[in-house]
C-alpha cells in the first residue's frame, strides 16, 4: 500500500510544512503520478506572499506546486493514451478555481493530473530536466495561441510552413520566454527577443533570429529596425516592467496585441505577513495606477493588452494542440528543448521551502528543481 506526503501551506503567508497527505484518486480523464521531480515557480512564491490576493478561493490548508515529472501508477476512466509505468511530465492545476487544491497540486509524492495536460517523456530526458516545463510552457502557449491573447495560428504546430510574420518576445531568457520562442517558431513565426548579452546565443539556439539586450536604452529602436516593415503578429511581454517598451514597439510596428505574463510591479516587494504595511500599500497603488495607464495608452492607439492565465489552455483547443499533438513528438525528436536549465536545489519535500526562498532572491535563466527519491 502506498503512503503519500505533501509540503502543506496551512494558512496564508505560512512556511510549508511536510506531513502525511491523503492518497489522490484519479478521476475520469486523470492519471495518478508518482512524482520523481518537481519545480518551484514564481507563482508559488506569490501565493505564499499575497495571502488572499489573486487566489482568494483557496481554503487552507492546501498544497502548492504546478510542475511535476514522474511515473504513472494508476489511470482513471476514459484515459486512452497512457499506461501504468509511463514516464510523464505534467501540469498540476489544483490551485485553479474549482479544482482540488490538495490532490491535484504538485508539491507531494503522488498527484492526480489531467491526462490532457500530460505528455510522454522520452528516456533520454531526465525527470529533473522535464520538470521545468509545465507552467512555463502552458503560459507561453496561452499567451501565443489563446483567442483572447495573441491568437496566433497553432493549427500546424510542429510542421508549419515558415511565415514572414514576426513575434516579439520581451524577456526571452525567462522560463515563459524561452518556451514561447520555441512554440512560436514551431508554429512558423519569426521571433525577435530580448535577453542579457550572455544569453543571446542561447536564445538563437532556441530559435530566435535576433536577440537584443534589454539593458540597452536603444533596444526598442533596434527591435523596430530588425522588424524592417514585416507584419508583427503579436508581442509577448514577460518580465516585470516589459509592458512599456512593448507598447512602444507595438505603436511603431502596427502590432495590435500585447500579451503580458507579468504584472507591472514585483509582488516579491512586499512583506510575507498579514496586515497592511507601507510597502504593501505602495505596491498595490502602483499596480492599479500602472495598469490603468497602460490600458489608457494602449486603447487610444488601437492596441489590446491582456494578462495571460496559463491554465486557460486546460479548457480550450490550445491544450490538446500543445500537450498532445505537439509536445511528445517534439521532446522525442529534440525539436523542443526543456527550458530553462534545471538546477537541482535539494532532495525531498523539506527542500521546497528553501527553494522558494531562493527564488525570491532572484534566479536567472534556470529553474529550481527538487528531486524525490523513489
Amino acid at each position: 500500500m502506498r503512503d503519500n506526503s505533501a509540503a502543506w501551506i496551512d494558512s496564508p503567508y505560512a512556511d510549508l510544512t511536510v506531513r502525511d497527505a491523503p492518497m489522490p484518486a484519479p478521476g475520469p480523464g486523470q492519471l495518478l503520478v508518482e512524482v520523481r521531480a518537481l519545480a518551484v515557480n514564481p507563482l508559488d512564491a506569490i501565493i505564499q506572499s499575497n495571502g488572499a490576493v489573486m487566489y482568494g478561493w483557496l481554503r487552507y490548508p492546501v498544497v502548492l506546486g504546478e510542475d511535476v515529472a514522474g511515473v504513472v501508477v494508476e489511470i482513471g476512466a476514459d484515459v486512452q493514451n497512457f499506461s501504468v509505468g509511463d514516464r510523464v511530465v505534467a501540469y498540476a492545476i489544483g490551485l485553479e478555481k474549482g479544482r482540488d487544491a490538495v490532490s491535484e497540486s504538485g508539491f507531494q509524492a503522488y498527484v492526480a493530473v489531467d491526462a490532457g495536460l500530460a505528455a510522454a517523456l522520452p528516456d533520454a530526458i531526465a525527470f529533473e530536466d522535464a520538470a521545468v516545463l509545465p507552467l512555463a510552457l502552458s503560459t507561453a502557449a496561452a499567451g501565443l495561441f489563446e483567442s483572447d491573447q495573441l491568437a496566433l495560428d497553432h493549427s500546424h504546430l510542429g510542421d508549419a510552413d515558415p511565415r514572414d510574420e514576426v513575434v516579439v518576445v520581451w524577456g526571452g531568457a525567462t522560463a515563459v520566454g524561452g518556451n514561447a520562442i520555441q512554440l512560436a517558431r514551431a508554429a512558423g513565426y519569426r521571433v525577435i527577443t530580448t535577453a542579457s548579452v550572455k544569453n543571446h546565443d542561447r536564445m538563437k539556439r532556441l530559435g530566435a533570429e535576433a536577440a537584443f539586450d534589454y539593458h540597452d536604452p536603444k533596444a526598442v529602436e533596434r527591435i523596430i529596425r530588425a522588424v524592417n516593415g514585416s507584419v508583427v503578429a503579436g508581442i509577448l511581454a514577460v518580465a516585470v516592467g516589459s509592458a512599456d517598451p512593448c507598447l512602444r514597439i507595438a505603436r511603431a510596428t502596427g502590432a495590435t496585441r500585447i500579451a503580458m505574463a507579468s504584472p507591472p510591479v514585483s509582488f516579491y516587494e512586499q512583506p510575507r505577513r498579514r496586515g497592511l504595511s507601507l510597502r504593501r500599500i505602495r505596491l498595490f497603488l502602483s499596480l492599479g495606477t500602472r495598469t490603468a495607464l497602460l490600458q489608457l495608452r494602449s486603447r487610444t492607439r488601437g492596441i489590446r493588452p491582456s494578462f495571460i492565465w496559463g491554465s486557460a489552455i486546460a479548457t480550450s483547443p490550445v491544450g490538446p494542440a500543445v500537450w498532445d499533438a505537439y509536445l511528445p513528438e517534439a521532446l522525442a525528436s529534440g525539436r523542443h528543448r526543456p527550458y530553462p536549465e534545471a538546477h537541482v536545489a535539494g532532495e525531498g519535500l523539506p527542500a521546497v521551502q528553501d527553494a522558494i526562498d531562493t527564488l525570491r532572491r532572484g534566479v536567472s535563466a534556470r529553474k529550481l528543481v527538487i528531486t524525490l527519491a523513489r
